[in-house]
């Protein structure tokens, strides 16, 4: 081992550093979600399907080095057990976003995007799932409204869910 870093660039070749890598200032955004919060809230029922109540914890985390952040959700929809870990980064300036990779216990994954505006009200989109996420402004809670999307371009309301932080 030489003890030189290499990162690989947007154009596939690599890049030797010669000092650690620091992250983008716009990952200090990200700090308002770090800890752990209670969750509760419940879908919207459908003709087909009834509503489901939905508690547990979510968990907000930096990776050592501060490029990714990770987020656990360890919650019950009614009787079914559902744990989820994403990573969330780095930064995209040209997108103006945060990439979103998530994987759950039943083998499914997602790939999103996280914005914020300058409101703080943050937006989490997909293909067929999108959210708006509105933090408190003492931080201390937060509101969340997902939609879902059979075609990506018909959206209805899916869920609605509390978070109550309850460490930093």
């Amino acid at each position: 081992m030489t003890g030189r870093r290499t990162r690989m660039m947007d154009d596939g070749n690599a890049e030797v550093l010669s000092r650690p890598p620091t992250p983008r200032q716009e990952n200090k955004r990200l700090d308002v979600l770090v800890g752990r919060w209670r969750s509760q809230g419940q879908t919207v029922a459908t003709r087909s399907e009834p509503s489901i109540r939905i508690v547990g914890s979510d968990t907000y985390e930096w990776l050592a080095g501060g490029f990714f952040l990770i987020h656990r959700v360890d919650v019950r929809m009614n009787d079914d057990k559902v744990e989820v870990i994403e990573m969330i980064g780095p930064y995209d300036p040209s997108t103006q976003a945060y990439a979103m990779r998530s994987f759950d216990n039943q083998g499914d994954f997602a790939v999103m995007q996280a914005s914020v505006t300058d409101d703080d009200v943050w937006t989490f989109s997909g293909d067929t799932e999108r959210a708006t996420l509105v933090i408190a402004k003492d931080g201390d809670t937060m509101t969340a409204t997902w939609e879902r999307s059979d075609n990506g371009s018909d959206w209805r309301h899916w869920m609605s869910m509390t978070f109550t932080k309850v460490s930093p």
